[in-house]
């Protein structure tokens, strides 16, 4: 079966092609004609994806506040890069734009390990309440120092379980199970402590990986199960909640010097509508992922995680004593999620 990531050559010479715009300009702001600003995102995942949806969303927002004074290239599929590379690029102001996971920021702002704590949410809402509010402004302002600007999170992405063959009933069933995970020490940490052997893969391995049984399954959110393909090779998908991974949009502090004082308010007010705009596009992605699941034969099963949230606590206290402000920023999360409750 061929791999969902074999690129033809025509989106090979598309990637190459946006590459070499964004070296050719500096990747930070390029003048168009006359005044103009042409600004580039970034993102890994499918142009069918929310990331795409609401990219483009921001920059619709972006021209219209403008007055088209300032445009916003869209480039989906890691075009500019990998996560990593792409938070490495803002950094050095040769890219102008990106959303990407937190995990990916982790080697950047230590602080932002506090979202790999498994169980640290309860449900996507919640999540997304406590980082739409005081708590999440003052992670994203954390950017600032590694000369980038953090604009708005958009929907965090639930992850879940899901494996090729093997079915999976309760925790003890992950007893050296192949999980590949984010190479991220959190993620580690957290199915370690749920018995599982975790498999640090880049994501583009893992379709292949999957195929030829070097792991026995992963996480990821439901619309990025079956929008890359992975109802090829799995067939079973389990409600776990292990993770609630952020997604930030960012810019480059460089870039964000070459904006007016006007602009920059278009940018972050563009950024925070089309935000909200995520929060429901992602919802509706999510709920006819899994329907979607069901048609193609993919069993789908709400687990009982009262155990797996308990066996990873030691998991918590690893990542909370390791990382700056650990305790003090989990206990600023926890009473954000207790107002929330009420």
């Amino acid at each position: 079966m061929k791999s969902l990531f074999s690129l033809n050559k025509s989106m090979l010479a598309a990637a190459a092609c946006g590459l070499m715009v964004a070296v050719a300009s500096g990747g930070a702001a390029a003048q168009g004609n006359g005044d103009k600003i042409v600004m580039k995102l970034g993102h890994t995942l499918a142009p069918e994806n929310h990331y795409q949806l609401t990219a483009l969303e921001f920059a619709r927002l972006v021209k219209q506040k403008t007055g088209g004074k300032v445009e916003v290239q869209v480039f989906p599929q890691s075009q500019l890069g990998g996560e990593v590379q792409m938070t490495q690029a803002l950094r050095t102001g040769t890219q102008d734009m990106m959303l990407s996971a937190q995990a990916a920021v982790v080697n950047t702002i230590k602080q932002w390990e506090i979202f790999d704590i498994p169980y640290l949410f309860n449900s996507i809402d919640e999540a997304n309440h406590v980082l739409q509010g005081p708590v999440g402004r003052k992670f994203l302002d954390m950017m600032e120092p590694a000369n980038m600007v953090g604009l708005a999170w958009i929907s965090v992405g639930e992850r879940n379980l899901f494996t090729a063959k093997k079915p999976v009933d309760n925790v003890n069933d992950l007893k050296d199970l192949k999980v590949r995970v984010m190479q991220s020490p959190g993620y580690l940490a957290g199915y370690k402590a749920l018995g599982a052997n975790p498999t640090p893969l880049a994501y583009n391995q893992l379709f292949l990986a999957l195929s030829q049984g070097l792991v026995d399954g992963a996480d990821t959110s439901p619309e990025q199960f079956m929008q890359d393909k992975f109802a090829d090779v799995a067939k079973h998908y389990y409600i776990t909640h292990v993770n609630y991974l952020p997604v930030v949009m960012a810019i480059s502090k460089t870039t964000w010097n070459k904006l007016n004082p006007e602009q920059q308010k278009a940018v972050r007010e563009s950024a925070q509508q089309a935000a909200q705009f995520d929060l429901k596009e992602y919802h509706r992605q999510y709920d006819d992922a899994l329907a979607q699941m069901k048609k193609r034969g993919v069993e789908v099963k709400v687990l009982d995680t009262t155990q797996w949230s308990a066996r990873t606590a030691a998991a918590r206290n690893e990542i909370l004593a390791r990382i700056p402000d650990g305790p003090a920023n989990y206990k600023e999360i926890m009473a954000a999620k207790a107002a929330a409750a009420r």
